[in-house]
Parts: C-alpha cells; sequence; structure tokens
C-alpha cells in the first residue's frame, strides 16, 4: 500500500477548519493521511469518503497516549512511517488580559501550547530519524499553524494572542535546531479565516460581521491549506519558514 502515495501526513485538528481542508489538499496531492480529531464520527465519515487514502484517530491533541499512537498508526495502517507533520490543533479565545476567562485560558494554554510542545518533540525525534542519512534525497516536515495575532498584538484576544506568539517561537527555536539535520519546519501565520474558530472563541456575532465588512472578502480554510500544500511541495533542499497568509484588505493585526 505504501507505494500508492507520494509522502504519508499526520494532521492535528483534521476535522474541520484548516485541518479539514488541508487533509482534502494534501489527499488530492497523492499523500495519505492519518487524521487526528476529537469528532469521531466525522473520522469515520471521513475514513468512507476517502478509503485507503485517510485514516482517523479519535482523540485529544493534549493527551499524550493519543498523540503518541499517531507515529505507530500511521506506519501500520500505511505500511511506512510519516514524513510530514501539520500541528493544526488549537482554539481561539476572546478577551483582554484584564477581561480574559482564566479557566478558559488554562484550556487554551494547553491545547495551544502545551500539546503542541509535545507533537513536535515526538515529531521531531521521527523525522530527524527518518532524515538520517537520505537528506536531501527526500523531505521531512513540520508545519505548525500560528496566527498573525501571534507577531502583532491584538487587545481583543491578547490571551489568546499570547500563545500564538509562544508558538511562534517554538517554532523558530525548532527550525534551528533540526533544520541542519534536514527537516523543514515551517510556520504558517494566518489572518482572519472564516471557520468555526470565531464561534469557539467567543467573538460575538457584531464583531464577526465587523470582520467582514472592514476586510472582505475573508480567507477560508481551503486558501491556507493551499499555502501548506505549497510549502511541502518544494524540493528537499528548499525551504520555507514563515509564511504569512491575510485577506487582501486585512491590514492589521
Amino acid at each position: 500500500m505504501s507505494e500508492d502515495f507520494l509522502r504519508i501526513a499526520i494532521i492535528t485538528g483534521a476535522t474541520s477548519g484548516i485541518g479539514e481542508a488541508t487533509t482534502r489538499a494534501l489527499l488530492q496531492d497523492g499523500f495519505g493521511v492519518v487524521g487526528n480529531g476529537r469528532n469521531e464520527k466525522k473520522l469515520r465519515q471521513m475514513e468512507k469518503e476517502f478509503g485507503k487514502a485517510f485514516h482517523g484517530v479519535a482523540g485529544d491533541a493534549t493527551d499524550e497516549q493519543v498523540i503518541d499512537s499517531l507515529f505507530p498508526a500511521a506506519e501500520k495502517h500505511f505500511g511506512r512511517p510519516a514524513d510530514t507533520v501539520v500541528a493544526n490543533a488549537g482554539r481561539g479565545l476572546g478577551g483582554t488580559v484584564s477581561t480574559v476567562d482564566m479557566k478558559e485560558f488554562r484550556e487554551v494554554l494547553n491545547i495551544n501550547v502545551t500539546g503542541t510542545v509535545y507533537l513536535l518533540k515526538i515529531a521531531a525525534e521521527k523525522l530527524v530519524a527518518l532524515q538520517d542519512g537520505v537528506y536531501p534525497d527526500s523531505a521531512a516536515d513540520i508545519v505548525i499553524l500560528g496566527s498573525t495575532v501571534g507577531r502583532n498584538i491584538s487587545p481583543f484576544s491578547t490571551a489568546y494572542g499570547s500563545t500564538k506568539f509562544a508558538v511562534h517561537a517554538l517554532a523558530e527555536g525548532l527550525r534551528r535546531e533540526i533544520g541542519p539535520k534536514g527537516v523543514r519546519v515551517t510556520l504558517v501565520e494566518p489572518g482572519i479565516v472564516v471557520s468555526k474558530f470565531q464561534e469557539t472563541a467567543g467573538y460575538t456575532h457584531d464583531m464577526v460581521k465587523n470582520f467582514h465588512l472592514k476586510f472582505g472578502p475573508l480567507l477560508y480554510g481551503y486558501d491556507v491549506a493551499d499555502a501548506i500544500r505549497y510549502v511541502v511541495s518544494r524540493p528537499p533542499h528548499v525551504h520555507i519558514g514563515d509564511f504569512v497568509i491575510r485577506a487582501t484588505r486585512q491590514d492589521y493585526p
């Protein structure tokens, strides 16, 4: 079965938004994909839709046992190790420093930072070993979803932005650590993307409406997925380290 696929990818948060769009884009490009998400029903539906090219692993991306299972699941299902990881799982949170709900902030910190760190740790170990002795004949990629609010302070979502500032630091540190070993680490920083993100972040209807009026047409998941598919399709010796993508009219953040 392994010969049927161009490469093998692991994607977290694969059941909606950017994660689902990236899954679909890479499948179109000939990848086999292991998708992780909490929505087990959606994962089973995707397995039926895509057949052997997609394998779902249900569970929370903050659960170390779930993360530990992703690489073995890829090798068992596809017959060869994954060489691409898209660290996409995460959630938003509206609120300034003075108004943030601390319980929700701890949850966001756990999935956006702590869960991401653990995935990156495992991915780095696996992909460095995979590239040992074979680079530059093959590519290995870790793509990390950041945000434009991880480079520009946004007062209405400072708490969320702080987690993305942390993610950006992790991405740059990991790039410098394992890039010399043949593993590409790319930070993708989307601006406002129309998805369920706004709802889970607690953004009001008026706020979202204003985004459309002020910045629209806005990005959708497939716009970001198209950026990711471009990044991972470069020749092994070509690395795009930081990819910022916004709606044309979005001047800030």
